[in-house]
C-alpha cells in the first residue's frame, strides 16, 4: 500500500478522524561543505527518497497531540503552554514549528499530528528537518495562513533559534524545500540562495550507510565558529566576478600562512580545511555541470581525506568502509577519474557515510558491510537512494 495512505490510516486509527492535510518532505544528506556554513561559504546537498509523511487535523480546543507511528510514541502539549521538553525528543521538532508560527503573530487552533517515517530521526539523513518542513507546510495549508514561502522559512528559523536554541542550517531547509528529482542543491550562505544542478549519472547507485558507530565529539566544533575565525577567513576571500558566488579563497600559501599565523596550529589546520571545502564544492559543481563523474568523485574523495586528516572528523570504522570501496574498482588505468566515491556526512561528528559507485559494484560493497559487522561489531543500515524532490502537500 502507498505510504501516504498508510500514514493517513495510522492517523485515523489514532484520532478516529481523517487528516485534513497530508504533507511529505524527503530526507537528505550533504555531499560537501556542511561544516562551513558559519563562514558563509557553500554546501552541496541531495534530497533523497526517504520520505517523511505528516498528517494533521484541527481540534476544537488548544490541545496538541503528537503520534509517531513507527516508534508507537505519543506526546502532548497545549498552545498556551508549549515548551521544550528533553523527554519529548522528536515531538520538539513539531512544537518548534508551532512556536515559529505563534511567535510570528499567526493564530492557530489545537492540532493532532501523525508522523510516518520508515527511517527514524536517530539515523540522521535529515529526517528531523523533513518533519519540520512538512509540518510547516501542512499547518499553513490547514489554516489557510497568509504566509509566503519566505515567511515560512522565517517560521522554521524562529523555531530553531528561539525554541530549540540551535543554529539555522539553511542548506538543510533549502534541500527539503527546493529540491527537484534528479538534481542536487547548491546553497550559497553568503547570498541566502540556492541553485539546482543536475545529477546526471544513471549508471551509478547511491548508498547511504549508517555505520552505527556511537557519535563521539572529538573536539568542540563551536571553537572554530568564533567571530575572530570568521574574520580571518574573510581576509582570505577574493572577489572574482567570473566565480560562482562572486568570490574564491586565496590560494597563495604564503598569504594564507601569514593571515592564519595568529592562531594555534590545530585551528590553522581546521580553518585551512574549511577553505579547501569551498574549493571542493566548486570542483564538484563544475564537474556536475559538465557531466564528468570522475571530477566530481575526485572532489568528494579529496574532501573526505581533508576533513579526516585536517578537521579530525572521521573515525576508523568510516575510513575502513571507504577504503574497501576504493579497493573494489580502483580504475588503475586512470587514477584521476575514479569510478566511485564516498565521504562521511552529517553535522557534528556523524556516523553516516554516502557512497556512489557503478551498479555492478554494489553487491561487492554490500558484502564488505557484512565483513564490517564481523570486524567492528556494529550492524550497519544501508539505504539505496535517489535524488528526489522537495516538500509537497498531498491532500
Amino acid at each position: 500500500m502507498d505510504q501516504a495512505l498508510l500514514a493517513q490510516e495510522e492517523h485515523i486509527a489514532e484520532y478516529k478522524k481523517r487528516p485534513s492535510v497530508t504533507a511529505v518532505a524527503n530526507g537528505r544528506f550533504h555531499l560537501i561543505g556542511e561544516h562551513s556554513w558559519f563562514a558563509k561559504d557553500k554546501t552541496l546537498s541531495m534530497a533523497v527518497d526517504l520520505p517523511v509523511y505528516v498528517c494533521v487535523s484541527a481540534r476544537q480546543d488548544a490541545s496538541l497531540r503528537f503520534y509517531f507511528s513507527q516508534l508507537e510514541e505519543r506526546k502532548k502539549s497545549t498552545l498556551p503552554s508549549i515548551k521544550f521538553r528533553k523527554e519529548d525528543k522528536w515531538a520538539n521538532a513539531i512544537k518548534a514549528i508551532v512556536y515559529g508560527f505563534t511567535s510570528g503573530g499567526f493564530e492557530l487552533n489545537g492540532m493532532d499530528f501523525t508522523i510516518y517515517s520508515e527511517v527514524l530521526p536517530s539515523a540522521g539523513c535529515g529526517i528531523t528537518t523533513a518533519i519540520k518542513i512538512a509540518c510547516a507546510y501542512a499547518i499553513r495549508k490547514l489554516f489557510n495562513l497568509p504566509c509566503s514561502d519566505a515567511q515560512l522559512l522565517q517560521v522554521v528559523e524562529r523555531g530553531n533559534k528561539l525554541f530549540l536554541n540551535i543554529e539555522n542550517y539553511i542548506a538543510d531547509n533549502f534541500a527539503a524545500i527546493y529540491s527537484k528529482e534528479g538534481n542536487v542543491v547548491l546553497t550559497d550562505y553568503g547570498k541566502y540562495s540556492c541553485d539546482l544542478i543536475p545529477f546526471d549519472f544513471e549508471d551509478k547507485v547511491i548508498l547511504l550507510t549508517d555505520a552505527k558507530v556511537p557519535r563521539v565529539e572529538m573536539w568542540n566544533e563551536e571553537s572554530i565558529q568564533q567571530p575572530e575565525n570568521v574574520l580571518l577567513l574573510g581576509e582570505l576571500k577574493e572577489r572574482k566576478t567570473n566565480a560562482y558566488g562572486g568570490w574564491i579563497y586565496e590560494d597563495n600559501p604564503t598569504e594564507i600562512n601569514e593571515v592564519l599565523s595568529v592562531v594555534k596550529e590545530d585551528m590553522r589546520r581546521r580553518l585551512t580545511c574549511i577553505m579547501k571545502e569551498h574549493n571542493f564544492v566548486m570542483e564538484a559543481q563544475k564537474s556536475l555541470n559538465a557531466k564528468e563523474f570522475g571530477g566530481f568523485a575526485r572532489a568528494v574523495n579529496h574532501s573526505h581525506k581533508s576533513m579526516r586528516d585536517g578537521y579530525e572528523l572521521s573515525c576508523p570504522e568510516i575510513d575502513w568502509i571507504l577504503k574497501r570501496l576504493q579497493e573494489i574498482n580502483p580504475n588503475i588505468e586512470d587514477s584521476r577519474n575514479p569510478v566511485s566515491c564516498g565521504r562521511i556526512t552529517g553535522k557534528g561528528f556523524g556516523r553516516m557515510t554516502y557512497t556512489i559507485m557503478n551498479r555492478c559494484d554494489e553487491e561487492n560493497f554490500r558484502n564488505t558491510l557484512v565483513e564490517y559487522e564481523k570486524i567492528f561489531g556494529f550492524k550497519p543500515s544501508c539505504y539505496e537512494v535517489k535524488p528526489s524532490g522537495g516538500v509537497k502537500i498531498l491532500g
